[in-house]
């Protein structure tokens, strides 16, 4: 797997964890909520800061972004009800 997309499938992975929703998790970074969703589905790659704003938000270490995903992993499925917390 690419590491944008080991990068991407740990952000969602981690947000998805902890019920946080794309927009909080873009609130508590202060990013656009948007460049979260672009970042969960690798089409953008995320800057050093970018990566230290989320690690904080999510309270979880920056190289929690690099592991990779354990062979046959799926897709984490995002949050029931859209934006919406559970």
């Amino acid at each position: 797997m690419e590491l944008r997309s080991v990068v991407a499938w740990n952000i969602r992975r981690l947000r998805v964890a902890k019920a946080i929703s794309q927009d909080d998790l873009a609130l508590t970074a202060g990013i656009e909520r948007a460049y979260v969703g672009y970042l969960e589905r690798g089409k953008k790659n995320p800057t050093i800061d970018t990566l230290g704003k989320l690690a904080v938000a999510l309270e979880v270490n920056v190289v929690e972004f690099f592991a990779e995903p354990p062979e046959g992993s799926q897709p984490v499925a995002p949050l029931k009800g859209g934006r919406k917390k559970q």
